[in-house]
């Protein structure tokens, strides 16, 4: 066995602090995930949730603090292929013409060696499609899509590397009713295979069902870290500000209290 599976805390963030220019937006964070963990990640607008998920996948350094992944300190991880990131939504391909499958492949390469795609290669990305409902769309261009469609094809993007670990950073923020519900069939799925999951949440909503635990923010600070709050997700906790990411013109109003 390796180091890197010599612990069933697969994420690790002890007093982790972080900074957005001069602005402090980590405090001091504690956050384990386990193997096979669901953890939903919760808090009002600008408490850090999305600040926190950065610095595990290493778009935001911490000032101060301690991260490891699987067992080991980050600075000297180097297995990425190992986890998932699906960021929060703009577009798939950010401005550049390219087809669904051609973003959903570029998710492959953690796992390809020097660029060329074999057969399982292929293989995985054609499962991602699939586990996503993108796959008549393959051919198509991103910049045709939905924004609901938009978000499935990052998950593809995502899943086609087939992680151990999936990090999502507000997979239902503005996203369709018919979106969710297949965002939320896919994680499902991954849930059942065992895969670890951390994901960034406004409120619980279709994905009450799968979560195990949440861990609340309020600036920077961890101040829950237990059972989900029940029924009404987020809206359970006292200082929530029901303030919802805009939906763009495609979707339907996001909706609570449906599932």
């Amino acid at each position: 066995m390796d180091a890197t599976d010599a612990t069933d805390t697969v994420i690790s963030l002890r007093g982790a602090t972080a900074s957005l220019g001069s602005r402090p937006v980590l405090r001091g964070v504690d956050l384990d995930v386990r193997r096979g963990e669901v953890v939903a990640l919760l808090g009002a607008n600008g408490s850090g949730k999305s600040t926190a998920v950065r610095a595990v996948v290493g778009q935001v350094p911490l000032t101060g603090g301690e991260l490891e992944l699987f067992g080991t300190p980050h600075r000297r991880f180097r297995d990425w292929a190992r986890i998932g990131y699906v960021p929060q939504r703009t577009t798939a391909a950010s401005g550049v013409p390219a087809t669904v499958r051609e973003v959903v492949t570029a998710g492959r390469l953690a796992r390809t060696r020097m660029g060329f795609s074999r057969k399982a290669d292929r293989a995985a990305v054609d499962r991602a499609l699939e586990l996503v409902g993108m796959a008549d769309r393959a051919g198509d261009s991103v910049n045709a899509l939905s924004g609901g469609q938009h978000q499935r094809v990052l998950i593809a993007r995502a899943l086609s590397v087939e992680p151990d670990v999936l990090i999502m950073d507000e997979p239902m923020a503005g996203v369709d009713l018919a979106s969710q519900e297949v965002l939320a069939g896919t994680l499902r799925e991954q849930v059942g295979i065992g895969t670890t999951v951390l994901v960034v949440l406004h409120e619980l909503g279709p994905l009450e069902p799968l979560i195990d635990r949440a861990v609340v923010l309020r600036d920077g600070c961890v101040v829950h870290d237990g059972p989900p709050p029940q029924a009404r997700g987020q809206h359970a906790l006292p200082g929530h500000d029901h303030v919802h990411p805009h939906a763009d013109r495609a979707a339907e109003p996001i909706r609570t209290g449906l599932f």
